[in-house]
């Protein structure tokens, strides 16, 4: 396919906040404790220490709490259990900050040395503290105790973004008040997928500087999720958002990713929400399916499209196109099984026509490894994008500007030391056209 853009990496940026800036929060100095409601599990305190220390979060259901003692040990106790990690629990270097966040069903207790933050211990909450309950953080409450100097709690922020798309209107084109650009990310926690959420941010095109907005928490049934890996468009005076149920995601043997879509009238692009969600269902028809995840929508006219991705096994995953009248009348327009770690399936205007933009893993068959396909609505490969393409499975998001196209996408490197495990990643990579 002729009239592609090229691209060349300019930056990368990586915003790590284990207490999200500019959202409401708690400040105190010394020791001390407040109230910190919060409208999902996903939270955080940080303390400036100078010796042992503990931080609580305590609610009704239950308290949950970090520890540090005079040998730079970090531990964490929960509902009578006291775990701490034999190889990592303890800091060589003198420790100058302690945090304890809860991230969905984990716990985990960080220390800081040297401004670099490590996780020294994680706790899973599934069978003792039930985070989701939406009681866990209506009225939740920090408690700081030691030698502690500034304490911060708030909304947990991220130690990576991934999985990043444009926030659209319906019919495709980029939702830009103010000429802002706006993305939604999965903002990475201390571990495997259900520690991460999305988030909104907007991007400023000529620093190529990212701010955080909002997060965007989800309601299924009764239990409120951080599900991720979202698309988020205006729909006339509302806004869609489609998700994957990663928020509760554990064991592929027994959870299995579905896509929910939910629509809402709050201001999304600013605070912290929860949105109430029920299965969209995409189809599978002819495929042999375990789970769908990574949905883009688009009205074109009177259809719509729908581009996303199915798994025959975890984690064997290939894209999918579905039509139809409506969001309830879908139907498989075309598939490519045969691809083995194929996502990110992204519909968007190329010139006046529609493409298919992907994102093929390199545990793909060999000539379909570490780049970005462009297909035609019907799934035929036309060519690739020339772009560098980082590591994992960077979504290959195109941004237009006045200074020309973006190519906004992300890599698989870790942070907060081994401990987390994956899910840490990344860092956003921003290539330019040239």
């Amino acid at each position: 396919m002729t009239g592609l853009p090229r691209f060349e990496e300019v930056a990368r940026v990586r915003p790590v906040d284990l207490v999200a800036p500019g959202l409401p929060g708690l400040e105190m100095v010394g020791p001390g404790e407040g109230a910190l409601p919060q409208p999902a599990p996903y939270v955080a305190v940080v303390a400036e220490v100078d010796g042992p220390a503990e931080l609580t979060l305590e609610s009704v259901r239950g308290a949950i709490t970090g520890l540090l003692d005079d040998h730079g040990r970090a531990s964490l106790r929960v509902d009578g259990l006291h775990a701490r990690s034999r190889r990592h629990g303890r800091s060589r270097i003198p420790v100058d900050a302690l945090a304890l966040a809860v991230t969905g069903a984990q716990a985990t207790v960080f220390t800081r040395s040297a401004g670099t933050w490590t996780a020294r211990g994680k706790v899973a909450l599934t069978d003792r503290v039930d985070t989701s309950d939406t009681e866990w953080g209506a009225e939740l409450r920090v408690r700081a105790s030691g030698a502690v100097g500034r304490v911060r709690a708030g909304a947990f922020g991220q130690l990576g973004l991934r999985d990043l798309r444009l926030v659209s209107n319906a019919d495709g084109t980029p939702y830009s008040p103010d000429a802002r650009i706006l993305l939604t990310a999965t903002s990475a926690g201390p571990g495997f997928f259900g520690t991460g959420h999305a988030s909104v941010w907007e991007l400023d095109a000529d620093r190529l500087e990212l701010t955080h907005r909002s997060d965007i928490f989800f309601r299924r049934g009764e239990q409120v999720y951080g599900d991720h890996a979202i698309h988020l468009l205006r729909d006339g005076d509302a806004w869609l958002v489609a998700t994957s149920t990663w928020g509760d995601f554990v064991d592929p043997a027994v959870d299995h990713v579905h896509v929910e879509i939910g629509r809402t009238s709050a201001d999304l692009l600013s605070g912290r929400h929860v949105v109430d969600t029920e299965p969209l269902h995409l189809p599978t028809d002819g495929l042999h399916s375990v789970g769908v995840w990574d949905p883009h929508l688009v009205r074109d006219g009177d259809e719509w499209l729908v581009g996303y991705v199915s798994a025959r096994r975890y984690f064997l995953f290939h894209p999918v196109v579905a039509t139809g009248p409506s969001l309830e009348e879908l139907t498989v327009r075309a598939a490519l099984p045969g691809r083995r770690a194929t996502e990110g399936t992204t519909i968007t205007r190329l010139g006046d026509t529609w493409r298919v933009v992907a994102s093929d893993g390199r545990e793909n068959r060999r000539g379909h490894r570490a780049a970005y396909p462009v297909f035609d609505l019907d799934l035929h490969q036309l060519g690739t994008l020339d772009a560098p393409y980082p590591t994992n499975l960077p979504w290959p998001t195109l941004v237009p500007t006045a200074q020309g196209m973006l190519l906004v996408g992300f890599d698989g490197t870790a942070t907060c030391g081994r401990l987390p495990g994956y899910g840490t990643h990344g860092a956003v990579v921003i290539a330019k056209e040239v």
